[in-house]
């Protein structure tokens, strides 16, 4: 039954129609919500909502994102389900190839964003519901003119054949068949400077440049009749174009000279044809290779994985395939060989080298009951590891998906580069066709007038336009992960560069995390026997909990030898603490704020909490509810700052950037470690759901804000901040919330991190930089006739290799040095 109560609105019959999934509905005020919020979109025309089938049909006008209409939908507090497929992509050559090919997958029914990266020869694509199929997007790819698969399991993108070129040919031998036929051609051109003017027969430089421009060069001609299909240009359109008006006038001056017409001494213009056919080959050649250099970090970390493990069965050890691993098996891990598991070490020591995973230089000691992950060396010692992670799930696995995912993803700034794409061909052979028609006008020389509008369409280069960006990203993130850096996306990337102040979340991120009980003051009598009940009365409501505090007060009762009490009614207290019944008794263990809530008398201990804070100490305070409100006791635990954190406060005060602690700690402990770090801002008891708040006024204040954290009550915090900064050693939650992720707890890479962003986004500032000036300097220089078309075709061919050049000196970056 249809839900909706507004009738259809009169409908263009060129409207298109989508089916829209909706989760989260209930009722029919469900249905009208999301129809009025559908109605609001620019360009839709009439909407049907189903609340039986959870879907919507809405009408709009062509062109519309379907982008908009699932925001819209998600505003409305209701969810569109959708899911994302990658492709791999062959025959690109320019930006203007990866616009088309976006274009072609937007206008496929059912897809809601398409990002198409021209430096891996990738395409992302979220899609509705199930309602499109990888082939759908496949043959729309086809139909632009190009190719489209899914990719290769365990193949990095970005590393198959040159576009259109014969698999039987490759790239380097088809090069070198180009330069010998091309050689003698040129070589006249190279002598005459010395006064040796020799040129070969015209009939001889025919039969050299034949074959270059239709057998060699028929990937530019296959590519440029796609995109005239496509009603579009792209960079083999110019050099279709260019060397075919080259090649075509020196075949005429060759008939006319041969049958008397024309002049004995007539020039001809195969040399120039062939050589930029040769030079824009040898481009993308040198690109490609320095293309797959961009990936050598996906390589290195896919590298990782042994093949194989040895596995304990019945006491008997065995090497199986990774495949055919189980969780709960027990891996042998001999010295010096990769351990092929994420898992915890059930027997033996010994010291791990995890550089390739987390960037740290010395090998970590590890022993039974120590987590170890897949990938990293086992130095010195026999360990028997239980495996815990397995394929997908395992840390390599996901640390090679958030490079893949931040390499194949899109910076903003290239939305720039896009709109360039767009016009750049179409207006390229309008300045050519310009400059043919001027030339001819003002000299009467048509072969002048075509050489000079042939040199206009060769120099031009929308290939360097596509790859700025996309390689500055690839490099950068690259290195990054070498180090510990895991950068999610090219957002954060793009935006972590404007950092100008960092939030640190104290427990954890600044100090280790692991809490000791320092001290236990009963609120009476201060005897031994008064002490131990306190601490059992402490441990026994917190035998269930998992709270670092926790953690200290149940070793600590260990340690004593003490038995904990069953407890009931046991609930925790979102940023103040926990309760409990125990003892006939209800009970509340929690911060300074609960008792205040509570009305809970704290004078007994207050002399000894502003001692116990002074030194930097949390306080948790025991106190009944009932059946009468009294203080039992106080307790007091230290958690020992990083060695690393002072450094981490020094290398941003250095880069100029503002250093802000939250923490929900009592002020002495915050201030304590603050003013031992040298913070510049301290917030003291701030709640969790506080903490967000926080982070979102400083953004609204000055803008530029990271928020660094790892536990599960950061999250909210990470996502207000412009870039959030989890530690791998924390909380899941903080890792998929954060932009980047630092492999390591040292929050010394905060700076780095900063630092590689900031670099890279240089490089994409200067990358863009020549690509435009290129352009914008040679298109003007070949249309005055100041370039002949072998010094233009040289120049295009360069200006992409300069580029991806430039991006891979990032490969050199080492994290900031104090």
């Amino acid at each position: 039954m249809i839900a909706s109560s507004a009738a259809l609105q009169q409908s263009s019959k060129h409207d298109v129609s989508l089916h829209v999934p909706i989760e989260g509905m209930t009722c029919a005020s469900c249905v009208g919500r999301i129809e009025k919020a559908l109605k609001a979109v620019a360009g839709v025309n009439s909407v049907q909502v189903n609340l039986a089938t959870e879907s919507a049909q809405v009408r709009y006008v062509p062109g519309t994102p379907v982008h908009d209409l699932t925001e819209a939908v998600d505003k409305a507090g209701y969810s569109v389900p959708s899911f994302e497929l990658q492709l791999a992509l062959s025959g690109m050559t320019c930006a203007s190839c990866a616009g088309r090919i976006e274009k072609a997958l937007l206008a496929t029914e059912g897809v809601v964003t398409a990002s198409v990266n021209l430096a891996t020869e990738s395409a992302r694509v979220r899609v509705l519901g199930k309602k499109t199929s990888a082939g759908d997007l496949i043959r729309a790819v086809g139909n632009a003119g190009y190719g489209a698969r899914l990719p290769d399991s365990g193949k990095p993108l970005g590393t198959g054949a040159a576009p259109g070129q014969s698999k039987k040919l490759g790239e380097g031998k088809a090069l070198v068949i180009a330069a010998i036929l091309s050689s003698p051609l040129v070589l006249p051109m190279l002598v005459q400077p010395f006064g040796l003017d020799w040129m070969l027969p015209g009939w001889v430089q025919l039969i050299l440049a034949t074959p270059v421009q239709f057998w060699l060069g028929a990937r530019f001609y296959k590519a440029a009749w796609k995109a005239l299909k496509a009603k579009a240009g792209n960079m083999d359109l110019l050099v279709a174009i260019g060397t075919s008006a080259g090649y075509g006038l020196s075949v005429f001056e060759l008939v006319r000279s041969s049958s008397g017409h024309g002049h004995s001494m007539a020039h001809y213009y195969f040399e120039a044809s062939a050589v930029v056919i040769t030079l824009v080959m040898l481009g993308k050649w040198l690109e490609g290779r320095a293309k797959r250099q961009t990936t050598a970090a996906i390589n290195a970390l896919q590298s990782l994985q042994p093949a194989v493990a040895r596995v304990r069965r019945n006491n008997v050890d065995e090497e199986v395939g990774i495949a055919e691993l189980s969780l709960g098996d027990v891996i042998v891990v001999k010295p010096g060989e990769r351990i092929p598991v994420d898992g915890e070490v059930i027997d033996g020591q010994s010291h791990i080298d995890e550089s390739m995973v987390t960037g740290e230089g010395l090998p970590v000691s590890k022993q039974v009951g120590d987590k170890v992950t897949g990938g990293t060396i086992n130095a010195d010692g026999l360990l028997l590891i239980k495996t815990e992670a397995l394929g997908t799930e395992s840390t390599l696995a996901r640390i090679i998906r958030l490079v893949e995912d931040a390499q194949a993803a899109k910076a903003p700034i290239q939305r720039l580069v896009d709109k360039v794409s767009e016009v750049f061909v179409p207006l390229v052979i309008l300045i050519a066709l310009i400059t043919l028609t001027a030339w001819w006008f003002y000299s009467g020389d048509i072969q002048l007038a075509i050489i000079n509008a042939v040199s206009v369409l060769v120099i031009a280069c929308p290939c360097a336009l596509g790859l700025a960006t996309p390689t500055a990203i690839m490099a950068g993130t690259g290195v990054a992960a070498q180090h510990g850096i895991l950068i999610k996306d090219a957002e954060a990337l793009e935006l972590a560069h404007g950092i100008r102040t960092v939030v640190f979340d104290k427990t954890g991120t600044l100090t280790v995390g692991k809490p000791r009980l320092i001290d236990y003051i009963p609120a009476k009598i201060s005897d031994s026997a008064a002490k131990l009940e306190l601490l059992r009365y402490c441990a026994s409501i917190q035998a269930g909990s998992e709270h670092p505090l926790a953690s200290a007060v149940l070793e600590a009762a260990q340690e004593q030898g003490i038995d904990t009490m069953k407890c009931t009614e046991f609930r925790g207290l979102s940023g103040r603490g926990v309760e409990a019944r125990l003892d006939g008794k209800f009970l509340k263990l929690g911060n300074t704020r609960l008792m205040s809530e509570l009305g809970i008398d704290m004078s007994p201990l207050s002399m000894q909490a502003k001692q116990l804070e002074a030194k930097g100490y949390t306080l948790s305070w025991l106190a009944s509810e009932s059946p009468q409100k009294a203080l039992i006791g106080l307790l007091a635990f230290g958690d020992a700052v990083k060695p690393e954190a002072m450094k981490a406060v020094q290398q941003l005060r250095d880069m100029g950037i503002a250093t802000v602690m939250l923490t929900g700690d009592n002020q002495g402990s915050a201030d304590h470690v603050g003013g031992l770090l040298g913070i510049d801002q301290i917030f003291a008891n701030v709640l969790p759901e506080d903490k967000a708040k926080a982070v979102a006024k400083l953004v609204a204040g000055s803008g530029g804000v990271a928020m660094v954290g790892d536990g599960v009550n950061d999250a909210p915090a990470l996502a207000a901040a412009d870039v959030g900064i989890a530690m791998a050693t924390g909380s899941d939650v903080a890792m998929h919330t954060a932009g980047i992720t630092l492999m390591r707890g040292d929050p010394a890479l905060v700076a780095s991190a900063i630092d590689i962003s900031h670099r890279s986004y240089l490089k994409i500032r200067q990358n863009l930089f020549w690509a435009f000036i290129y352009n914008l300097v040679g298109i003007p220089l070949a249309a005055f006739g100041m370039l002949s078309p072998v010094v233009a075709g040289a120049a295009m061919a360069f200006s992409s290799v300069s580029v991806v050049s430039n991006a891979l000196l990032l490969k050199r970056w080492k994290p900031r040095k104090p």
